[in-house]
């Protein structure tokens, strides 16, 4: 008779079994993976690689009051007049096209952000070769800085 007991009781146990099993084997598989997506995510280098910066850039923000925290237009723009300086205004054109295409409502801030690049690019490398680095990014704005800081 005990027999018989004991397999009526393993039958009560064994979907509930089952499902502790596959829960003990997959669930350490999936917070595996999770957790290798989210670190190979992080960027580790320090320096932003991305051209396009969220509203909520923890770098330039840090520290700042909820409502001293700057547009993402003004630290986009601050961001590629720094490599406008450190690298030419045909990488921070290059970046400020890929952010608008990443981020489409930064677009109706591409002109002024265009135009002050081309106002900086004069005072960094003069009239003529700051000329040279323009291309139709955002209408032609950074053209259009260049004129108005030469003339």
């Amino acid at each position: 008779m005990k027999h018989s007991t004991n397999q009526q009781t393993r039958r009560g146990r064994g979907p509930a079994r089952r499902i502790g099993r596959t829960l003990a084997f997959v669930l350490p598989v999936v917070l595996v993976l999770s957790g290798t997506l989210a670190v190979t995510r992080v960027n580790w280098s320090g320096s932003p690689s991305d051209p396009v910066l969220t509203a909520a850039d923890t770098s330039a923000s840090a520290g700042t009051p909820r409502a001293a925290k700057r547009a993402p237009q003004d630290i986009l723009r601050d961001r590629l007049l720094t490599e406008l300086q450190e690298e030419n205004p045909g990488v921070a054109l290059t970046h400020l096209q890929q952010a608008v295409n990443g981020r489409p409502k930064l677009a109706k801030h591409c002109a002024s952000i265009a135009r002050a690049l081309g106002q900086a690019a004069v005072r960094v490398y003069g009239p003529t070769r700051a000329q040279s680095y323009a291309r139709p990014v955002c209408d032609t704005s950074f053209a259009t800085g260049v004129a108005a800081a030469h003339g």
